[in-house]
């Protein structure tokens, strides 16, 4: 079996990518804007449509809306850089062949990963704060805290901006895309969106727990909710692994496939 030697990235180079990405981003800020589309009107229709019926959640004594908004703001940041680092990378890498034009430049396989999970982060960042505004201006702002979910969003999109582009090595050709959903849209439905963990039988929880939706939405629900203990390192410290496991998976595997 053939060694892969990842080689390193330096800060200035993956910073050359990330400038060549915003200068195409900022002749539109559509994408940004359709990002935060589908996570508002869940708002309207489940958060506050299906909260009129609902009620208090039971339990967390808040509102139906106050619940969700957090984990939906989660979602937001994680699909944002999901997307860009999956189907974004696939467009250059399969179609356009962007990076073939990169690679004999000074740029690395590693500084374009880096480069590439650093602006779905930054993307991430920019659609939680967009969501965040909506939140506030809503009503569905309880706790000063609410402020760490910026910072938090920043780690979700690294999780997933980094999980994207780990899958993204593994994609044949578009119709592969329909698997990503078979996972993404059962996760976003079951790992505590709409509902707490207790709605579960106790032997389906450790299952929930083990999604990385979940402690994304741990990490960004909680301190929305006032409610700040050191149990907020458990999701920190998942997101942190599982990131890093994925950007290792993905810098590994585009170095094979670009460079062979």
């Amino acid at each position: 079996m053939t060694t892969v030697v990842v080689p390193a990235w330096t800060r200035r180079r993956a910073l050359a990518l990330i400038e060549r990405n915003f200068m195409i981003y900022r002749r539109s800020v559509t994408p940004l804007l359709n990002a935060l589309v589908e996570p508002i009107l869940y708002l309207l229709s489940i958060g506050v449509g299906v909260g009129l019926l609902v009620g208090t959640v039971p339990g967390v004594d808040v509102p139906y809306a106050v619940y969700v908004a957090p984990a939906i703001l989660a979602t937001t940041a994680m699909n944002t850089a999901f997307n860009q680092t999956s189907f974004g990378v696939f467009i250059r890498l399969r179609v356009e062949k962007t990076y073939e034009a990169i690679l004999p430049t000074p740029l690395s396989v590693s500084d374009i990963a880096v480069g590439e999970v650093t602006s779905a982060m930054i993307n991430g960042l920019l659609t939680s704060i967009g969501f965040l505004t909506v939140m506030a201006a809503g009503g569905l702002v309880t706790s000063a805290w609410v402020l760490l979910a910026l910072p938090a969003s920043v780690l979700i999109s690294y999780a997933f901006a980094a999980a994207g582009l780990a899958v993204t090595t593994y994609l044949r050709d578009f119709p592969d895309f329909q698997y990503i959903q078979l996972f993404m849209l059962p996760m976003f439905l079951f790992a505590t969106t709409f509902y707490p963990l207790s709605v579960y039988p106790e032997a389906v929880r450790p299952l929930i727990q083990a999604l990385p939706l979940y402690h994304s939405i741990e990490l960004v629900r909680e301190p929305a909710l006032g409610h700040l203990s050191w149990d907020v390192l458990i999701p920190v410290v998942y997101l942190v692994a599982f990131g890093s496991i994925a950007m290792y998976v993905a810098t590994r595997r585009m170095t094979r496939a670009m460079l062979r």
